[in-house]
């Protein structure tokens, strides 16, 4: 091991300026991306109506702004460049900050480690001016013609701190960041025209959406966040308490892998705010896969105030005086959104299907697997998804989707006439309580009523199943797969908290109580949140060491295996912390009470559903339909896995070469 280097005491003294600068520059200018972000927003703030932007090297070689804001005077560019020297806070009140920047930083800093130039023309003023900062060293403020407005370019950034540039990434990398700094800046001002040029590509252009309102904000949001946002978004609109939330939020079921597509504006900031992100994820805890991220832009506005913006050095992150006012707030009004919108799915889940059936359906140098011929017959073995033998039998002309496996069944409007074993299993409309089968009635009897409920539902009317699984319902202008047990786990779930909101859910006693037996510890668990599962209709007792006694279980989970029940609430317990709390509202482990308690009732509703493999009648395939489309939040289930995808009769012409 080498000896430690010897310390010898130094007297304090003053560090030169110069260094100053460069150690404040490491705060404030972190890579090119800062140093742009910086510039843009002083534009911004300058009242700049364009903004144009050009990056060699990644920003490294140069970095050049353009506006044409207010711009500066000689004396005012002579400031610009001393540190602390600022003309956004008139008052000099730190607590109501209404600009972009204002720490007064950015200008000196840039220019201590770089060489920065400044050229800027007032509306009044006859003539600009320009002044150089070269490594620390300011020059003098000279005459330069310069139209209304401020141009600053930045050359050789980090040339005065050349161990910085060690840590800096590719040229592709750092102009990535530089561009995805833009695209935040534009969902924040869609007012503003904003332009990046770099080499070796096209300019990223977003133009000015000078009209205003929610039509102009949604296609500037659509040009940032991709054409497909606009088809797959829901507008939100909520206020409480001195606190406004609008925006656009995306369908649970268009989603990205990272989180880069969420964005969020407080009072016109740009910031990523890991308590703005937590609300995010909670609002839509369990509409979407855990390691799958929501697109959506959303803009906050308040009294200054009530929120602290001086808390981190690129002013990315903010403190709100009462947080979980706002918390509240964000997670209400994406639900309130989401729930408007109604038995939706994105649109993009149809064009991938579109796309899987062209590469699995019919691969490259391979026979259609349902070549036709002598009435309908196929001439080769039905194949799966995959091109793999299917287990089932050819299926003939009329699609038959309830005949036992090796017979073609009677076929009527597409069913099989065959008498089916009894369904135990509720559809109804929100508010409504079916008991019984019998008081389902099929939503078409002849082949004209049929139509015609195809025509007049969202989700058609049921024609076939598929698998035992799927089922296939046609429309008016196109066909809807439907997932029935991922659809009826969405309606078993929203069921279950319609009734918790209610005051409590219904029950069912068991006429011979179920022993559930565990480690010692587990029952310990579930026994310390006995009186939170009461409420929701699991009724649990000791009953000795290592086992609990089950009593009563909700009455839309009667039949399920309650072993299996109580073990997957168990496995939601340990990862919702509800364990930890009471039910007087406070927090703890995952989050608020409700929050946790809909966890364990997602859990339950599974256990609840039709199952993969159950055969369905089509009243009740048709009832399933008709109370997706009255439940919202039924395009996805609780595991954010899509319920139903929808295929337009175009998109399918075009499967089969007809248009």
């Amino acid at each position: 091991m080498p000896p430690a280097p010897s310390r010898s005491p130094a007297p304090v003294r003053r560090l030169d300026p110069i260094l100053v600068d460069r150690i404040a520059a490491g705060e404030v200018v972190e890579r090119p991306a800062s140093a742009v972000k910086e510039l843009v927003e002083n534009a911004i703030d300058a009242g700049a109506r364009s903004i144009e932007i050009t990056v060699e090297g990644g920003g490294r070689r140069l970095i050049r702004v353009v506006d044409d804001g207010a711009g500066m005077d000689a004396d005012d560019l002579a400031l610009a460049v001393e540190r602390h020297a600022t003309s956004k806070l008139p008052g000099g009140d730190l607590t109501r900050i209404d600009t972009l920047g204002f720490r007064g930083e950015a200008l000196p800093s840039i220019g201590a480690v770089a060489r920065l130039t400044l050229t800027s023309r007032t509306a009044e003023g006859e003539t600009g001016h320009s002044l150089t900062v070269d490594a620390g060293i300011r020059g003098a403020v000279r005459p330069a013609p310069s139209p209304r407005g401020t141009r600053i370019e930045v050359a050789d950034l980090f040339s005065a701190t050349p161990a910085r540039l060690k840590f800096l990434k590719s040229d592709r990398a750092e102009t990535a960041a530089i561009a995805d700094g833009l695209r935040r800046l534009a969902v924040a001002e869609p007012g503003i025209r904003l332009v990046l040029r770099s080499e070796g590509g096209n300019p990223l252009v977003f133009p000015a959406e000078s009209e205003g309102g929610a039509a102009a904000l949604l296609r500037r949001l659509t040009a940032v966040l991709g054409p497909d946002f606009g088809a797959n978004a829901t507008p939100l609109d909520m206020a409480r308490e001195g606190f406004a939330l609008s925006g656009h939020v995306g369908l649970p079921s268009y989603h990205r892998g990272n989180a880069n597509q969420i964005h969020f504006t407080v009072n016109g900031r740009p910031v990523r705010d890991r308590l703005l992100l937590g609300a995010v994820r909670g609002a839509y805890a369990d509409t979407m896969s855990s390691d799958r991220h929501p697109v959506l832009a959303l803009s906050i506005t308040c009294d200054p105030a009530f929120v602290d913006v001086n808390v981190h050095p690129a002013k990315t992150e903010v403190r709100f005086r009462d947080a979980s006012l706002v918390r509240g707030l964000i997670v209400s009004a994406i639900h309130e959104a989401l729930r408007r919108a109604g038995a939706r799915t994105a649109t993009t889940t149809a064009a991938r299907t579109l796309e899987a059936l062209r590469a699995e359906i019919l691969p490259p140098g391979g026979q259609a697997a349902f070549a036709m011929a002598d009435g309908g017959r196929p001439m080769q073995a039905h194949t799966g998804w995959g091109g793999r033998p299917s287990t089932t039998a050819p299926l003939p002309r009329g699609l038959p989707s309830f005949g036992a496996p090796g017979r073609f069944p009677t076929v009527r409007n597409g069913f099989d006439e065959a008498p089916q074993a009894a369904f135990t299993h509720d559809f109804a409309p929100p508010g409504a309580d079916f008991r019984d089968a019998a008081d389902l009635r099929p939503a078409s009897d002849t082949r004209d009523d049929d139509t015609e409920a195809a025509g007049e539902h969202p989700l058609g009317a049921a024609r076939a199943q598929l698998h035992e699984t799927y089922i296939v319902a046609q429309t008016r202008d196109g066909l809807v797969l439907v997932d029935q047990h991922a659809a009826h786990e969405r309606l078993v779930y929203e069921r279950l908290k319609r009734e918790r909101a209610a005051g409590g859910i219904a029950r069912q006693g068991l006429l011979i109580p179920d022993v559930v037996e565990m480690a010692p510890d587990d029952a310990a668990r579930l026994l310390d949140a006995a009186a939170d599962l009461d409420r929701l209709g699991l009724s649990l007792e000791a009953f000795g060491p290592g086992a609990v006694l089950v009593r009563e279980v909700p009455a839309a989970l009667a039949g399920a295996s309650t072993r299996t029940l109580v073990i997957d609430i168990l496995d939601a317990l340990a990862g919702s912390g509800l364990e930890e709390g009471g039910l007087d509202g406070t927090e703890s482990g995952g989050g608020p009470l409700s929050r946790r308690l809909d966890a364990i009732l997602s859990r339950m509703s599974c256990h609840g559903s039709i199952r993969a493999g159950r055969r369905l009648r089509p009243e009740e395939m048709n009832a399933l339909l008709r109370e997706m489309e009255a439940t919202p939040l039924s395009g996805t289930c609780n595991h954010g896995r899509p319920t139903f995808v929808a295929l337009k009769l175009a998109d399918i012409e075009r499967l089969f070469g007809r248009r």
